[in-house]
Parts: C-alpha cells; sequence; structure tokens
C-alpha cells in the first residue's frame, strides 16, 4: 500500500508549509512543491503525483492556469487538480473554470475543506460518484489503484498486489499479501471496475487475481493463491480454467 501523492503548485512558503502540515497529518505524501510554472511542469512530468493543489497566482501572475490548461492537454497523463486562490476577480475566476478543475478553494484555506476537495477530486477525476460517503470505508477505483477512505485520509492499493476479494454482505474483504481492507462496495460493482483479464469471479462470493493462481484443486473445488490463501471455485465459474495459461 502506498499514500496518495500530492503535488503543490504554491510560490509562499508559509503557504506551502501549511498545505505539507494539514496533508502529512492526514496521511498523504508530498512528492514536490514548486514555485514556478516551470518548476511545476518538471515535477508533475517526474513524480508519480495522484493529485495537484495548485495556486492560481505564481509571482504575480495566472500562471496556475496555465499550467492546469498545460497539463490538460498532457496525453494519458492528466491528473485530477484542485485551486487554491486569494483572489475574487472575476474575471479569473471564469478563466480558470475553463481548465475544469474539481474543485476552487479560497485562501486561507480549510484543513477540512481541503481534504474533501482531494477525495472529490479523485472521486469525480474516475467517474465514480458518490462512493465517499459517511465514515465507513470506501473506495475508488482507477486502472492501477484502490483509493480508500478511510477516516479523514485515502489511501492508495496497487490492484496487482490485490491476492483475491471476498463479499461478506454489502461489504467486500480486499486481501493484500500484507493487509485486508473492508470497503462498502457489492461484489458485482467492483468486478466491472477490475481489469477483467486479470480479476475473475470464481464463486458468488470471491474474485481472485488469477496471477496470483498457484494450483486448482477440481476434486474440492479449491483455489490455492499466493500466500497460501485460498479461495472457492464452484461450478459455475470453471470456465476460469480456460483463462488460467499456467499454474505454478
Amino acid at each position: 500500500m502506498d499514500k496518495v501523492n500530492v503535488l503543490i503548485v504554491e510560490d509562499t512558503a508559509s503557504e506551502s508549509d501549511a498545505l505539507i502540515k494539514a496533508l502529512e497529518a492526514n496521511n498523504y505524501n508530498i512528492v514536490g512543491v514548486a514555485r514556478t510554472f516551470k518548476d511545476a511542469l518538471q515535477l508533475f512530468h517526474s513524480t508519480a503525483a495522484d493529485i495537484i493543489v495548485i495556486d492560481i497566482f505564481l509571482n504575480g501572475n495566472p500562471e496556475g492556469i496555465a499550467f492546469a490548461e498545460t497539463i490538460n492537454l498532457a496525453p494519458n497523463a492528466s491528473k485530477p487538480f484542485v485551486f487554491l486562490t486569494s483572489s475574487t476577480d472575476r474575471k479569473i475566476f471564469e478563466r480558470a473554470k475553463l481548465t475544469q478543475p474539481f474543485s476552487f478553494l479560497m485562501k486561507p484555506f480549510n484543513e477540512l475543506e481541503i481534504l474533501y476537495a482531494l477525495e472529490m477530486a479523485v472521486e469525480k477525476f474516475y467517474e465514480q460518484q458518490d462512493v465517499f460517503l459517511g465514515d465507513e470505508e470506501d473506495t475508488v477505483i482507477s486502472e492501477d489503484y484502490l483509493f480508500i477512505k478511510k477516516g479523514k485520509s485515502l489511501k492508495k492499493v496497487y490492484t496487482k498486489d490485490i491476492i483475491y476479494i471476498e463479499v461478506e454482505e454489502k461489504y467486500c474483504n480486499v486481501i493484500t499479501e500484507h493487509e485486508k481492507f473492508v470497503i462498502l462496495i457489492s461484489l458485482t460493482k467492483i468486478l466491472k471496475l477490475l481489469n477483467d483479464t486479470v480479476f475473475c469471479r470464481t464463486h458468488r462470493n470471491f474474485i481472485v487475481n488469477t496471477d496470483k493462481i498457484e494450483e486448482i484443486i477440481l476434486a474440492d473445488n479449491l483455489i490455492i493463491l499466493s500466500g497460501k490463501h485460498q479461495a472457492t471455485l464452484s461450478d459455475t465459474y470453471k470456465d476460469i480454467l480456460k483463462r488460467v495459461r499456467t499454474l505454478k
């Protein structure tokens, strides 16, 4: 599991320091702080940022907007971002709005507002609406990660590290090599969101990562997975045998 990576674009040290303190206190990882448009572009391309917090004005100019316009054009590399500003200029707001930020916050920022803004940005960026609700663990699924809401922060789990998923009433238990996560999502929905060339249903209560299969014991309707984990194989889902090329 990794923390969610945040890139900060802010030219005022006191403001960026306050952001760093608030985000790190809530288990986010700061991958860089850019003071200029040039630095922001360099860090955008050289770090694995999941989300970006952008000050609209850098050194007195609306270079934060120019930066957002630029990254929106990056092929297969766009990331969700939120704007921070102290400006009340309507024209600046209208120009910033055209870049389609996921939130627009006024300075001085409120810690809870910035945390909510990051959640909403991840949720909307991956087009999964209204999943971060209540105090339960919830999740947004991208191609490579699960972003799991836990407390006031998001946690990032690589999908490639998932061994299997087991349903338990309205919850799913996500099992990785080192951790277990409980998320509020149906097995049917999570199966639709995961890569179906890797993840396969083996029972009405199980989804397995086919890359983690070590043995299939047909006589016992049992799948042995890495880490000595086991999943049930029902007759309905024995088509999985056609998809598993090599049994270790």
